[in-house]
């Protein structure tokens, strides 16, 4: 994997061993503009990495170091998501200028990216940004094929069971919810943070924030297998 340096002044000192992938998207109309905003000392905002679509990686700070990406987040418990991730931007224009889905050849970039870190770091969670900012954040949003992700064995995907969708019916979504990790307060926006990683056909049918069974049957599986 080549690696284009670009690097950005926005960054301090780390004081946790790194355990957490979070993936963004850049949310902004072009890649320039996103590349010269994360490196814009004014902006006092940086990743560790940006994807271009076409599967070009840009480094802005050393995995050592405490990029700016994450801002007022949480994950189970964790208030400095910056400390303990290293931060990948992915260019993207959002649900703001034209949110479209992702090319195959930025996809595989983020695979190959993401497999590296793990490879060198012990890594608990890839996650969206979404998903420890819930009341904030989209990114990277209902179109990134997260599932496409973990059949490469970066991040998860909760693959049901008719047993999972039987003993599902039962469960308590927002405190399954807070059980996997997303702040117990955010409520209705932690239920569709999560439908966006684990459950984008609720974007298709017009449920996002409804507690449908399949919302029910992977959170239930998440829980049963994949808690850390």
């Amino acid at each position: 994997m080549t690696l284009i340096q670009k690097l950005s002044p926005n960054f301090d000192e780390r004081t946790d061993a790194i355990s957490m992938i979070l993936l963004h998207y850049t949310g902004m109309k072009t890649a320039d503009a996103a590349l010269a905003r994360l490196t814009d000392a004014d902006a006092k905002v940086s990743s560790h990495y940006t994807i271009d679509e076409d599967g070009t990686v840009y480094q802005h700070v050393e995995e050592s170091k405490r990029a700016w990406h994450a801002g007022v987040s949480c994950w189970q418990g964790e208030k400095d998501i910056n400390n303990l991730s290293i931060g990948v931007e992915i260019v993207n224009p959002g649900h703001e200028f034209g949110y479209r889905a992702f090319p195959l050849a930025q996809i595989k970039a983020v695979i190959a990216l993401c497999q590296d870190l793990q490879s060198r770091h012990k890594i608990e969670h890839v996650l969206a940004h979404s998903d420890v900012a819930p009341d904030r954040k989209q990114d990277p949003g209902e179109l990134f094929p997260w599932a496409m992700l973990a059949m490469e064995e970066v991040g998860v995907w909760p693959n049901i069971s008719s047993e999972d969708q039987v003993k599902s019916q039962a469960i308590n979504v927002f405190q399954g919810l807070q059980d996997y990790g997303y702040e117990a307060v955010k409520g209705k926006n932690a239920l569709i943070a999560f439908q966006r990683h684990y459950v984008p056909e609720a974007f298709e049918r017009e449920t996002a924030g409804e507690p449908c069974a399949l919302t029910r049957a992977r959170l239930y599986a998440l829980l049963a297998r994949h808690m850390m």
